[in-house]
């Protein structure tokens, strides 16, 4: 999705090092926890964690992890799945957790079905991470003004919005990239439109655990 230098700024971005743990939610194909897997090394550990919520998915997203952690040289992966406000009890406490195009899924109908709300769910990242450890979300920018209200039929929100939220779990502030802006995204088409998929304006913003 992201070439070589975005993505070695994104890496850099979230602080994960050779022996962190770090915990990849809702990792998709796998290609962040595979990532993760090669820079944490033998003494890290990558949680790849399928929320329960998708684990219907056609595409078996459990299985695939599963799979995923069974590759040669994948020991320091573990798959599980939970449902999202219960991950800490799947995980152990982490130096980084990495939300990749999904905070705005907390605020959509699929999610909420089973109860998660994006509170429920920033409370659960703030018990699992370590003091000083990183929570880190990157996703699709919405419009000024637009808040959350496009997270259901655009796959968009508003910056201001996750930043209002994560914070009133008890996180900083500690960094924002604008590596992956896009200043002609006009935050009014849904991010899968092949006008503007894969070159959406996205936001990432670094939060500490003080």
């Amino acid at each position: 999705m992201y070439d070589q230098s975005k993505l070695s700024e994104l890496i850099r971005f979230a602080r994960v090092e050779a022996g962190s743990t770090v915990i990849d939610v809702y990792p998709g194909d796998g290609d962040w926890t595979r990532l993760f897997s090669d820079i944490v090394g033998t003494e890290g550990r990558v949680y790849s964690f399928v929320p329960a919520e998708v684990a219907h998915f056609k595409n078996d997203p459990v299985g695939r992890m599963g799979t995923l952690a069974k590759e040669p040289g994948r020991e320091n992966v573990e798959a599980v799945s939970a449902e999202l406000v219960a991950m800490p009890e799947v995980t152990q406490p982490a130096d980084v957790l990495w939300l990749h195009l999904f905070y705005h899924d907390l605020h959509t109908a699929l999610i909420q079905a089973k109860g998660a709300t994006a509170s429920d769910f920033n409370r659960a990242v703030y018990k699992r991470l370590k003091p000083g450890g990183f929570y880190v979300i990157v996703d699709h920018a919405a419009a000024v003004g637009a808040g959350k209200s496009d997270a259901q039929s655009l796959h968009r929100i508003e910056p201001a919005s996750v930043r209002k939220e994560v914070e009133a779990a008890g996180f900083v502030l500690d960094a924002e990239s604008t590596v992956l802006a896009n200043k002609n995204d006009s935050h009014s088409i849904k991010v899968f439109d092949p006008l503007i998929k894969d070159e959406t304006d996205r936001f990432a913003y670094r939060f500490v655990k003080p």
